[in-house]
This record gives structure tokens, sequence and C-alpha cells, in this order.
């Protein structure tokens, strides 16, 4: 840590969902280690969840990246519409193999909130104590591609559908400075030529107007604008994706480190 780089505060890191461009999360996260900022929580939804959850439970994003990029990783979160439904069995037994020992949020070296839509009730449910299997299959449920996960007497989907970046297990958290690190960066020149583009444009849309507001109550936001240029299902260009958001977060170094040299700001019971 730099010399005379006092922290007042840890940071409080929302991870947003993006799919594949959820990768840059690792990168994100790659780099405040680098970096030496210190992490006091997370909240995180569908593939910034699943990051969330894999760095607090000590694995290297790096590594993450490595498991990623394996081609059975990438035959299983393909999208698959010609040949039905993922099965979550599949998804539940790689998190099983790679989270040994981990198998519960009181195992993990961060407190970490992850959060899912409650399809019956039209609400955003949040985890943070318990089993993380079920918890981390419902955040991923992507409607359509997964199935919806039943859990504690719910039908739970993608937290995203509601809630695509979860400030509010954050908020007023002492010692804790928010951090939105939102990676559904809008492409206004993308084409909208095909059925795939128009159901692309149409997630965009959707999701984007519930994270507006969100983005609003954090004291800063990581956004790499780079980002626009992949689709949400380029799992091909991990590697790219995860270098976005490495050296995106290195350019915001100052930035970070004045917000932990900061009190915390008023209070917000939002």
């Amino acid at each position: 840590m730099e010399a005379g780089f006092t922290p007042l505060r840890g940071l409080g890191l929302a991870l947003s969902g993006g799919a594949a461009r959820g990768i840059a999360h690792l990168g994100v996260l790659e780099a405040l280690d680098e970096l030496q900022l210190p992490i006091a929580r997370l909240s995180g939804v569908s593939s910034g969840g699943l990051a969330a959850v894999f760095y607090a439970a000590g694995i290297p994003p790096r590594e993450v990246l490595r498991l990623l990029t394996d081609t059975r990783f990438l035959r299983l979160l393909r999208p698959a519409f010609g040949r039905g439904l993922v099965r979550v069995s599949m998804l539940e037994r790689l998190i099983a193999a790679h989270l040994p020992g981990n198998q519960t949020f009181a195992d993990l070296r961060l407190p970490v909130t992850l959060a899912a839509t409650d399809l019956a009730a039209g609400e955003t449910v949040y985890f943070d104590e318990g089993p993380l299997t079920p918890a981390l299959l419902a955040t991923s449920a992507v409607p359509v591609l997964f199935q919806p996960v039943e859990y504690q007497g719910r039908v739970l989907v993608d937290g995203g559908l509601l809630n695509n970046l979860p400030v509010e297990p954050l908020l007023s958290r002492p010692g804790v400075a928010v951090v939105g690190v939102h990676t559904n960066v809008l492409n206004p020149e993308a084409p909208i030529t095909s059925l795939r583009h128009v159901a692309e444009r149409t997630f965009f849309l959707a999701i984007g107007t519930n994270v507006v507001a969100r983005l609003a109550r954090c004291e800063l936001v990581l956004q790499p604008p780079e980002l626009r240029r992949f689709s949400v299902m380029d799992l091909r260009h991990a590697a790219e994706l995860f270098d976005i958001g490495y050296r995106y977060t290195l350019s915001r170094a100052a930035a970070l480190r004045d917000l932990l040299e900061k009190p915390a700001p008023a209070a917000d019971f939002g």
C-alpha cells in the first residue's frame, strides 16, 4: 500500500449482472488486489454474484478466468434454445466442484449478498446466509435459458430482472464506501438488424431501467466504456473482457484512494 495512504473505510462493491461482460468483474477484482485497496463487503447478481462468491471464497480472479475459458464450462453456458433449458443440475455440480469447503455464506472470507427475483411475488430477494449453492443457482437463473430454482418456498430466477445493481445491502454499512461496478454499458451504435439484435437491445433497455436510480446511490461508479463493443454472449473474448475491467480499474486508482480517505457521507436509509 502506498506510503501516506490511510483508508478510513473499505470498499463495498455492488457487482452487476452482464452475462459474458461480467467477466470484467474479475479484472476489476484483480486490479483492486494489485492496488492493495481493502474490500469490506460484496453484493452481486447473476455473473456479478458468481464473481463475488468465487472471490470471497479465496479463489484468485485469474484462476476463475481460467475456469470460465475451459471448453466444458463454455459448452454449459452457451445459449441452447434449440435444445431447451440448460440443466440446473449441471451448473450445480460445477459450483460444488470448485467451492469445496466453502458451501455456506459463513465459510466465505468476506460478507457477500446475492440478489434473486421471486417470480410469484414480483420482488427482489437477498441471500447472505445459509447454503451458497441454491442462492448462486437462483441469482444466475437467466429466464428462458435456465430453469427457475425452487428454494425456501419461492420460485426464483436471475435477480437482474428487477435489480441489476444490488447496492441496497451495502448502504448505511459502517465503514463501507459504496462502489457500483456496472458492466451493462449500452452501445447506441450497435446494429439492430436481426431478431438476435432486437432481443439483446430489449434486454439492455429493460434491465437498464432498474439500474439508473441505483447508480446515483453509489459514491463511485466503475463502468468501463469499452465493454459496449461486446455482446453479452461473447464468451470467446473472455480474456479481453477481463483485461478491460483490469485496466479500467487501474486507471481509476486515484479516485478509489480518494474515496477511501474520505469520511462516510450522510446515512442513506432508502
